[in-house]
């Protein structure tokens, strides 16, 4: 089947280069629809009875998902992913969280009685496996269907018995809460392999957040609960366990999360086969573009990591480029048409 991004062999070769700490990837994160017709005259769902089918019906999901695959503008090196996400950290519902859909987000709320065994939830994985194998079935090649936001770590903790009490854990039972993160590292693992089996093409593969693509396995890495912990802390709790992710799957991208999770750069930027680092200002800080952040983008690529830099503006994107370089760039540009696009690639064409 041809896929319905005409230079996805241009944009692959785009993103390859890019893992590797050269050239310019020029994207948004989701989607805005194409001008003209549509790749096919592709028929919507029935409108959605309720949250319950809008998330959790992996037949209706997935018919929405394909009807608006269809419309989508694949223009630069825009996408062709189908988003499955079932919440940012689904992994903990495979663990035993339970989901909540609201209007415009999923919410994972902890796991009821919760007596600190880590146990694989098989109606959890079910809602996933359902969701991806549906959406396969429709693609057939015309796009690909990304890896769900799994999440891993002291963030999938959290979301199992809540933040406080993590955080009180990390004091008062240090030695579980390790045990606990390794059996979370164990199931993360196994729950991914099963996702690769299912949704990669020719050994490609997509992951849903922040426009992903490798030749290989690949996924996004984060620990936004860092913020609320000490640098110490982090070498402990966190990086052993990332530093096995970013060994077992070809190509990672680290989600940085927020001002006061600069502390932890140090030490993020010692996993020696993390790829990537996504910036992330947080709540009431300029985003991506401005040029508050250049100096973190070179204090990144020097580290030897590649940067992804998000909600970046059009009148950001040449002064960007200008200041930090056209190599290990990814911008995620924060499109509101198919002209701007194209405004967009004539001033990255001229850089690179």
């Amino acid at each position: 089947m041809q896929t319905w991004k005409s230079n996805f062999s241009e944009t692959k070769k785009h993103y390859t280069d890019w893992w590797n700490g050269k050239g310019i990837v020029l994207t948004m994160w989701e989607h805005l629809f194409k001008e003209g017709a549509p790749y096919e005259n592709i028929l919507p769902p029935p409108p959605h009875k309720d949250l319950n089918q809008l998330w959790f019906d992996p037949i209706w999901r997935a018919q929405q998902l394909h009807y608006t695959m269809s419309r989508n503008s694949y223009l630069a090196d825009i996408l062709p992913v189908a988003n499955t996400q079932l919440g940012p950290g689904s992994l903990a519902a495979i663990l035993g969280s339970v989901l909540e859909g609201r209007e415009d987000t999923i919410w994972i709320h902890q796991k009821p009685d919760f007596d600190g065994q880590i146990i694989f939830d098989e109606k959890g994985w079910k809602l996933h496996e359902d969701l991806l194998r549906n959406c396969v079935a429709n693609a057939r090649g015309k796009y690909m269907v990304g890896c769900p936001d799994l999440v891993e770590g002291l963030d999938v903790l959290a979301s199992l018995k809540g933040s406080d009490n993590v955080l009180m854990d990390l004091i008062m039972d240090p030695d579980g809460t390790l045990e606990q993160l390794r059996k979370i590292n164990e199931a993360y693992f196994d729950v991914f392999n099963r996702i690769y089996d299912i949704i990669n093409v020719n050994g490609e593969m997509a992951f849903c957040y922040f426009s992903l693509w490798a030749p290989g396995t690949v996924s996004k890495l984060q620990v936004d609960i860092s913020i609320m912990i000490s640098e110490d802390d982090y070498r402990t709790f966190c990086l052993p366990f990332l530093r096995e992710q970013t060994e077992k799957i070809d190509y990672t991208l680290y989600h940085l999360d927020g001002v006061d999770a600069i502390r932890h750069l140090d030490a993020i930027l010692e996993l020696e086969n993390l790829n990537a680092i996504q910036w992330t200002p947080g709540y009431g800080q300029p985003q991506g573009g401005n040029p508050q952040w250049y100096e973190l983008y070179k204090r990144i690529l020097t580290g030897g990591k590649s940067v992804m830099a998000n909600w970046v503006t059009l009148d950001e994107l040449e002064p960007l480029l200008d200041n930090v370089g056209n190599q290990g760039m990814h911008i995620n540009v924060d499109f509101k048409s198919e002209k701007d696009i194209e405004q967009a690639l004539k001033i990255v064409e001229r850089y690179r």
